[in-house]
């Protein structure tokens, strides 16, 4: 199962201070819309979303078809057979994707200890 680039979702409560705090950590602004309370920051190979009024937790977020760069991969798992691989192994969805779709789609899980875990495929 390739699960393709992989971030952490930080939910924020001011979006200006979270940047600064870390860009002193070497992150730099990769893409997002701070107009629209959203930034996605990098550090080589490390990417970290920062989201204000967004979301209620933290997310764990996984990207099948795009490596760090957030580029298209040749090759990829896409996410309706994760999410197949998943539930035969008895994983609980809080959502699905429509496994009759193609293209981008996602599905949320949840860790034994409450953490989100998003697969989210934007090709």
């Amino acid at each position: 199962m390739q699960l393709g680039a992989f971030s952490i979702s930080l939910t924020v409560k001011d979006l200006e201070a979270s940047k600064t705090f870390y860009e002193k950590f070497g992150f730099t602004v990769f893409g997002g819309d701070a107009s629209k309370n959203w930034l996605i920051m990098k550090n080589g190979d490390h990417v970290i979303g920062l989201f204000h009024g967004m979301f209620r937790k933290n997310i764990l977020t996984f990207n099948p078809g795009w490596d760090s760069n957030a580029k298209k991969l040749s090759a990829f798992t896409d996410v309706r057979e994760v999410q197949r691989q998943l539930k035969a192994q008895g994983v609980k969805l809080l959502t699905e994707a429509d496994e009759s779709t193609t293209g981008p789609a996602s599905f949320v899980a949840e860790d034994p200890d409450g953490n989100q875990i998003l697969v989210d495929q934007h090709v």
